[in-house]
């Protein structure tokens, strides 16, 4: 005879239950808030990103992975 014939079960847990959800909402109705649906120039990103590599690239400190031996 089992000395324990008890099932024990946990109520599943809602992350967002204790507000978080309704800050969340109203935080993406803000006018200022960040979406990821914005246009970006992408030619102007590739020009930026080229210029920080050809600055890194003018250090005397800098090195090639591929050259490192």
């Amino acid at each position: 005879m089992p000395l324990f014939n008890h099932h024990i079960s946990f109520k599943q847990v809602d992350p967002l239950g204790d507000g978080l959800r309704e800050e969340i909402a109203q935080e993406q109705m803000e006018p200022e808030a960040i979406t990821l649906e914005e246009f970006v120039d992408e030619e102007k990103l590739t020009n930026y990103w080229q210029s920080v590599e050809s600055d890194i690239e003018q250090d005397p400190e800098w090195f090639h992975f591929s050259e490192d031996n």
